[in-house]
């Protein structure tokens, strides 16, 4: 993702928050790091894990995040995508509270043709982890796909934050 000391960076769908200590380790002492989730159950797991020591809880829906505009540098989504309502509008609003330039890592600990096979469907170009379908998606919202990883054992996308487009009177 590009982390650096002092990035500010966000796991969105946290779950049990595993991922919060790598992203202090990334950030170092003088970063932020927030784990955010909508269910509380998650939370609960990652606190007594001892994970809140790695970056703060915060029990929020991601559609609709209690966090100012362009606050963070980072945003880490693990297996998020596929499961929200409206992934553009999830999309946007990960992008409002992401600086421009900052990065958005979407990833998935298996690719989308293992993960079909699993679930007994078939492939689609609709799906929301399709590369054509995410790059629209991720266009839409304000961002620049850069990277698009998709194998067997895993799925990764790494966006960019597209600076604000200012509309001509």
């Amino acid at each position: 993702m590009g982390l650096r000391a002092g990035d500010r960076v966000l796991d969105a769908g946290c779950g049990t928050g595993r991922v919060l200590p790598a992203l202090r380790a990334a950030v170092g002492a003088e970063g932020r790091v927030l784990g955010v989730d909508v269910t509380p159950a998650m939370l609960d797991v990652a606190a007594r894990a001892g994970r809140h020591e790695a970056g703060a809880l915060l029990l929020a829906d991601v559609d609709r995040l209690p966090l100012r505009t362009a606050v963070l540098d980072a945003v880490f989504a693990a297996g998020l995508i596929g499961h929200v309502a409206e992934p553009g509008g999830t999309l946007g609003e990960l992008a409002r509270v992401v600086r421009p330039g900052g990065t958005l890592a979407l990833f998935h600990p298996v690719g989308r043709a293992a993960l079909a096979a699993r679930q007994g469907r078939v492939l689609s170009p609709t799906d929301v982890r399709a590369e054509g379908r995410l790059r629209t998606l991720l266009g839409d919202a304000g961002w620049r796909l850069v990277r698009y990883v998709d194998e067997d054992n895993r799925f990764l996308a790494l966006a960019h934050r597209e600076a604000v487009r200012r509309r001509s009177p």
